[in-house]
């Protein structure tokens, strides 16, 4: 396969793109520091003009089988409202890029009536933090996204996979000052996410526990969800 994938140069991306490149697959890898593969685009992919144009260049000679949409940003958990360029900057690369990444690939896959879209969402996106507004509203964006594309593209045989992980060891998680309920290792998150892919999930929430926690909450009264959400938050400001 020719697989396309964002966010490659380090965490979740990296190791993704090295499982499926050990396995003989085509790895084209678009970052913002330059990845250690041999099709590798350094580009930030809030940079939308840039971003389409690498991917209308690389549709233009190759047929891409799979595209991930793993590229993420967080801020630093906070109680404070949060300026508008930082807020801006998270929904543009972790949600608004994503359409950009697919402007010229969709059409490729609609024409041979195959391919797989994966986008990385998070368990944030089934309850919106206080202290992580943006990151909470980004991913709950994707998981619309995901489910109106997925049945958008159904009838041309292309597979939409929303991938919900919880904490995965990352760049991105070492950061956060506070424990981490069900914190995986990266390796550990990866092979989960290889899985769902694998199965053609159109949605996988993981870990199991950590999921079911957060789905219940989901379901909860509105008073009695916010009063568990301040609490949890209380700790992280």
């Amino acid at each position: 396969m020719n697989i396309l994938i964002t966010g490659a140069s380090s965490g979740i991306g990296k190791e993704l793109a090295k499982k499926y490149e050990n396995q003989g697959h085509i790895i084209f890898a678009i970052s913002r520091r330059k990845a250690e593969f041999e099709n590798s685009y350094e580009c930030d992919v809030a940079n939308f003009e840039k971003l389409r144009e690498i991917v209308k260049d690389i549709t233009k000679n190759h047929q891409i089988d799979m595209v991930i949409a793993n590229a993420g940003i967080s801020y630093p958990h906070s109680a404070s409202f949060m300026p508008f360029e930082e807020f801006k900057n998270t929904v543009d690369v972790n949600f608004l890029s994503i359409h950009a990444l697919l402007e010229n690939v969709v059409p490729q896959m609609k024409k041979n009536k195959k391919g797989k879209i994966v986008l990385i969402s998070s368990l944030a996106g089934y309850v919106s933090s206080p202290t992580s507004l943006a990151y909470s509203a980004s991913k709950r964006a994707i998981n619309s996204y995901a489910e109106g594309l997925r049945n958008q593209l159904a009838p041309y045989n292309i597979k939409v996979i929303n991938i919900k992980p919880g904490f995965i060891q990352s760049e991105m998680t070492a950061k956060n000052k506070f424990k981490m309920p069900f914190l995986l290792p990266l390796e550990r998150g990866v092979e989960r996410i290889e899985y769902a892919i694998s199965k053609n999930k159109k949605e996988y929430a993981f870990p199991f526990v950590f999921a079911s926690i957060v789905k219940l909450v989901t379901v909860l009264p509105t008073n009695l969800k916010d009063f568990i959400l301040n609490k949890l938050n209380s700790s992280k400001i």
